[in-house]
């Protein structure tokens, strides 16, 4: 199924334009169309928000991207659940990639920070690594955070001064009716945040993959584009 792009066009205090692309959920799909966008596109970075392998058994098309991604454009990742599921170590194969890895840390990228909260090695809140939220959140700069299931964003992102936080995970709620998903992992039945844009600060991405036998239906798979224009 080839996927949708969709296009958000913010303005914030940034000292320039910024264009990036954010991919999430990959689950061994197919890179070529991503590429495509991608270069259709020419974003000033790409976004990867975890999930970009699915297990041991299905990494070598995600890993494949990020070398190809990272050939083209600075790549910044995050780790999402399934990266935990790989028996090797994924934190030195995204290194070896040539991408970024934030790895609950931040980097400056052309006067904004950008950060990624791991959910590797957390599979219940309870694991997060809240204290390095609230550090981030201390950057002065434009903050951006990736933060792989969006679960978390009420309760730990909401409340801080993080600028806008990009999530997947949900898969777009797997089958979509009426506007709404019928199911996301960590959220349950009729998911909150599933697709689209919540509180004018968290983007919500369908993803790219299907990690699961049921099929999606009246969802397609999305790569999402994000344009912020300094404000005038």
């Amino acid at each position: 199924m080839k996927p949708i792009t969709t296009i958000y066009t913010l303005s914030a205090k940034i000292p320039q334009k910024l264009k990036f692309i954010f991919v999430s959920d990959l689950h061994g799909c197919e890179n070529a169309p991503i590429l495509e966008a991608m270069k259709n596109s020419g974003p000033d970075a790409i976004l990867v928000g975890g999930d970009f392998i699915h297990d041991s058994s299905i990494y070598e098309s995600g890993l494949e991207f990020l070398r190809l991604s990272a050939s083209l454009y600075p790549t910044l990742v995050s780790l999402g659940n399934h990266e935990c599921r790989y028996s090797g170590d994924i934190r030195a194969e995204v290194i070896k990639s040539g991408a970024t890895l934030l790895d609950d840390s931040y980097t400056d990228f052309r006067g904004i920070s950008i950060g990624g909260l791991s959910s590797c090695d957390s599979e219940s809140a309870e694991d997060l690594n809240v204290d390095w939220i609230y550090e981030f959140d201390s950057q002065e700069s434009f903050k951006l955070l990736l933060c792989h299931k969006p679960e978390y964003y009420e309760e730990y992102v909401k409340p801080t001064k993080i600028d806008l936080t990009l999530s997947g995970h949900a898969h777009g709620g797997q089958w979509r009716f009426f506007g709404r998903g019928v199911y996301a992992p960590g959220q349950g039945i009729l998911p909150k945040y599933t697709s689209g844009m919540y509180d004018s600060r968290l983007i919500v991405s369908r993803g790219l993959g299907n990690p699961h036998i049921v099929p999606r239906i009246n969802n397609r798979p999305e790569i999402v584009v994000i344009d912020i224009k300094p404000l005038q």
